[in-house]
């Protein structure tokens, strides 16, 4: 008797096994597959283990995207650059020019999952491409944010690009450390970085960290609270150093203290708080119908924050506006720069604002506005979601314009100590440590390596 003849308990019986038999064959496969990779990714460095401390290799999930970690980490490699051989590995390409402009001169760039058509090669490549970008990747982690955005094709050109290398391998995120903790090249020291905080990845994301990161010989965080978390949680299995990020040179004039206006940049998702900050925008309005709110972005919450500025009342005085193309002249036609994160890894942006002596108004959300902003000399920091503590802080600095001054002043003597030329000789600490580490120890025996103070 056929199936569709079956009885209804009977066929959805058999649909349901039929299924379980193909999951379980899939995560065979899968874990055949991942074991394949990590076996042709440990094949050892030929002729160059000589060089480990000439060439980095950075994992970033978009090299042409927008975003801290990518501002961050292009800052980052052109410092790399001028002592190293850099190259970024972009997990993804969607644009044909880089959001932040050109590439820093001497770092190679290349993506592992080219989204233009015309980048998808002909014949018998191209069939064999397409197939592998139609499967799911087997090395990220199924709970890092972005694990859609990968596939085996990725997973195989990766495995190919580390196979016999020797140098630094940095990931920019917990997706991009775990693989690179599950690979291990044999001939790469291993560097995680953190840039956001423990406590907004998913609960499985966290598990597989302390199955992976103590592969890693270094894990750099942001922010002292971040260091503490993460070696409690590691149980103290990895070196950790706090390595701050970098504010970019914007050039121009500074901030304009006379102009009437707040200005915030981010995505337009909740993480940003702007459903916070325009209710709070509208305590200013009120007394001060002259000021204006910008905020620069896009993201999927636009309509919904359109719809809370009408209802608001506050059409003719906030404005969303499309992402900053050149943050520098933004911040120069505002006089306050608002940050009303619910929750950062550390917030590039409120350094570059203070980099250009905007007086800004913060969350002390976690993490970052803290170790940045003290109350009242530098800026005005407020309780996290304190949607009246935000409006007051905003009150007073529109308010207050010998306040403002005197904090934008001093902004700009904070934003000094993360230039690029104060940070970066701690990357070239810790990795000429982790050389002299990686020299001492047996062959790519990582668990003999010391552990590395923490930078400051």
């Amino acid at each position: 008797m056929s199936l569709a003849r079956q009885p209804g308990w009977i066929q959805r019986s058999l649909r349901f096994r039929a299924k379980r038999v193909l999951r379980r064959a899939w995560r065979a496969t899968t874990g055949i597959t991942r074991r394949l990779l990590v076996r042709y990714v440990a094949a050892p460095p030929l002729g160059r283990a000589a060089q480990v401390d000439r060439r980095v290799i950075i994992l970033l999930f978009s090299a042409w995207g927008m975003g801290g970690t990518t501002r961050t980490t292009l800052n980052l490699a052109g410092y790399l650059a001028e002592h190293y051989e850099v190259e970024i590995v972009s997990v993804i390409r969607r644009r044909e020019a880089p959001f932040f402009g050109e590439f820093p001169p001497g770092v190679k760039v290349t993506a592992l999952h080219d989204y233009r058509p015309q980048a998808v090669p002909r014949g018998l490549a191209g069939v064999i491409a397409r197939l592998l970008i139609r499967l799911p990747s087997v090395l990220v982690h199924p709970c890092e944010r972005r694990a859609s955005e990968f596939n085996l094709r990725s997973d195989v050109r990766l495995a190919r690009k580390l196979r016999r290398q020797s140098g630094f391998l940095l990931g920019t995120r917990p997706g991009l450390n775990l693989i690179a903790a599950e690979l291990s090249p044999p001939g790469m020291i291993l560097v995680g970085e953190e840039h956001m905080h423990l406590r907004h990845h998913h609960r499985a994301l966290r598990k597989a960290m302390k199955r992976l990161y103590p592969r890693l010989d270094v894990f750099t965080v942001l922010t002292e609270g971040a260091k503490r978390d993460y070696d409690k949680h590691l149980n103290g299995g990895v070196p950790l150093a706090r390595i701050p990020n970098t504010v970019r040179d914007l050039g121009g004039r500074t901030a304009d203290l006379d102009a009437k206006t707040v200005f915030a940049a981010g995505r337009l998702v909740g993480q940003k708080g702007f459903d916070l900050l325009i209710p709070a925008f509208g305590r200013v309005a009120a007394a001060h119908p002259d000021w204006r709110l910008k905020i620069s972005g896009r993201g999927p919450a636009r309509k919904q924050l359109l719809a809370l500025i009408e209802d608001h009342g506050l059409g003719e005085v906030v404005t969303l506006a499309p992402p900053a193309t050149d943050m520098g002249s933004e911040l120069e036609r505002a006089s306050v720069f608002a940050l009303s994160s619910r929750f950062e890894g550390f917030p590039l942006v409120l350094l570059e604002a203070m980099s250009k002596g905007t007086a800004v108004v913060s969350f002390d959300c976690p993490t970052g506005p803290a170790d940045i902003v003290d109350d009242h000399r530098n800026g005005i920091l407020v309780p996290p979601e304190d949607v009246d503590a935000f409006a007051a802080g905003l009150v007073e600095m529109v308010e207050d314009e010998e306040l403002r001054r005197r904090c934008g002043a001093a902004a700009i003597d904070t934003a000094r100590a993360y230039r690029m030329d104060s940070i970066g000789p701690l990357w070239g600490r810790l990795f000429t440590e982790l050389i002299e580490a990686r020299a001492s120890s047996a062959p790519h025996d990582r668990a003999a390596l010391p552990g590395v103070a923490a930078l400051e």
